[in-house]
């Protein structure tokens, strides 16, 4: 293709892990550069953790990018989508529309970094103007630093460099249009890609709680701003309260910026309380502090942060492991959680470190089992958070809970779902259960269980395991671990 020559060559906007018109930099860059813009998304064969981290999040990423499409129409602009090699495809499209630059948004997971660095330098010793920008994370992870300009290892030292280092940089506006080439290239239809599950649908009921995209995501921090922040630093810890967020798989795909987000508390204490916009935005910061330790720790999914840990003796016990993934364990406020991840593709975060304890200290079940598990059912799939959380609860990881801190689900679901109502949701064979014995059904006499319509073995499962004897059992195992040097 060749372009008039009253019309400048175009520039290939590409989109990744920041599917927004919103606060996106690259966007600004190539809207105000004025060349014609051409809006691309590759899915990229090569790494899965520069796109979707696993089914769940296939679904979530068919329903953006077919957000984005629409809001992209709306400035006059298309989304071309192109499959296959990244260096491969850029240098196709450049050749098909003539264009002289590529702009995008930094990634900072090691694929990622892996694969920008490698394009961006083919780019250039092509003489193709190649430009990132930042604008997914707060912090460049090379930026803060301790005073012996070592990276952070503890999460409250980062959070007070974080606030010393000065308020985020506004977010930046989305542009009112975009200048159109005079030709398109050819795109793939998003329907050929096949992310939506088919035989069986398993993410039937997502969009029962879930509408993907930027428009969806303004909403709900709109609508998070107005109520449940106003009781978020107590609510959040509660599943059967609407408390919560849930821009957490926005944010994921980059739908929604942290940067709009902290910037939407801005003079909020006043109003709400310090304790509320302090602790919501020491959620945000704490997800920089998990891309901080993967981008100075880049095989923080496979290997033990601490390797001390190296040597500890998980059981490979696929049987339980099938129970735990299926909400089958007969600790009822484990198995509403797992049910709730099935079944929406997401999970209350107290219920989160509730299951994940579950599972590596009362199985005794390795915790990149469950980073897995999360990482394919989550539609908030996180490369860094998912991973560093999991390294959280095993002890492991950086400022990690203490491994002797281990969960009891039974006073847990009693502490955070009082009267039942989140089990009675997500476990509804234990509906007509009385409250005494809705997290412990084990416990129950028989003419309760009858009243309730309930045979354990049969209708629910009898634990799989005696939580005291496991916690005994974990305690030992961890004391068995050389001793630190």
């Amino acid at each position: 293709m060749t372009t008039s020559k009253s019309e400048p060559n175009p520039v290939l906007l590409w989109f990744r892990k920041d599917l927004r018109l919103d606060d996106n930099h690259a966007l600004q860059a190539a809207a105000t550069s004025g060349r014609p813009v051409i809006p691309v998304y590759i899915r990229e064969p090569n790494s899965s953790e520069c796109g979707p981290l696993g089914g769940a999040q296939e679904w979530w990423l068919h329903h953006s990018l077919a957000a984005l499409q629409t809001a992209l129409g709306a400035l006059g602009s298309k989304l071309i989508l192109r499959q296959g090699d990244e260096q491969t495809m850029l240098e196709t499209l450049l050749e098909e529309t003539s264009a002289e630059a590529v702009v995008w948004n930094r990634r900072y997971d090691p694929s990622g970094i892996e694969v920008d660095t490698r394009v961006k330098k083919a780019l250039r010793d092509n003489g193709i103007e190649a430009n990132s920008f930042a604008g997914q994370l707060l912090h460049e992870p090379t930026r803060l630093r301790t005073g012996t300009g070592n990276h952070y290892k503890t999460y409250t030292p980062f959070w007070r460099a974080f606030e010393q280092s000065g308020e985020p940089p506004f977010p930046v506006e989305a542009p009112e249009k975009l200048l159109a080439p005079g030709h398109w290239p050819k795109s793939d239809t998003l329907a050929s890609w096949s992310l939506l599950p088919t035989k069986p649908n398993w993410a039937s009921e997502f969009a029962d709680m879930w509408t993907p995209g930027e428009a969806s995501a303004m909403d709900k921090l709109e609508d998070f701003v107005d109520g449940a922040l106003n009781d978020y630093s107590v609510g959040r810890d509660f599943p059967d309260r609407p408390a919560t967020s849930l821009l957490s798989p926005h944010l994921a795909l980059g739908e929604i910026s942290p940067a709009r987000m902290w910037h939407a508390t801005r003079g909020l204490p006043d109003k709400i309380g310090t304790d509320n916009v302090v602790r919501f935005r020491k959620e945000i910061v704490w997800r920089e502090f998990c891309y901080h330790q993967l981008f100075h720790f880049p095989k923080l999914r496979t290997a033990n942060w601490n390797d001390r840990y190296d040597d500890f003796p998980w059981l490979s016990d696929s049987k339980r492991l099938k129970s735990w993934q299926r909400g089958q364990t007969g600790y009822p406020i484990v198995d509403a959680g797992m049910r709730q991840l099935w079944r929406h593709g997401w999970m209350h975060n107290r219920v989160r470190m509730i299951v994940a304890s579950f599972l590596i200290k009362d199985l005794l079940i390795d915790w990149r089992e469950g980073e897995a598990w999360f990482r394919d059912t989550l539609v908030d799939a996180d490369p860094a958070a998912n991973t560093a959380n999991w390294q959280w609860v095993a002890g492991s990881g950086a400022d990690a809970s203490p491994f002797f801190r281990i969960f009891n689900p039974i006073l847990q679901g009693e502490k955070f779902d009082q009267d039942g109502g989140y089990i009675r949701t997500f476990v509804p064979e234990l509906a007509k259960l009385d409250k005494k014995y809705i997290h412990r059904p084990f416990e129950a006499p028989e003419t309760v269980l009858e009243r309730a319509g309930i045979e354990l073995g049969k209708d629910y499962p009898r634990p799989i395991v005696d939580h005291a004897m496991a916690r005994q059992r974990a305690l030992d195992a961890h004391a068995s671990l050389k001793k630190d040097d």
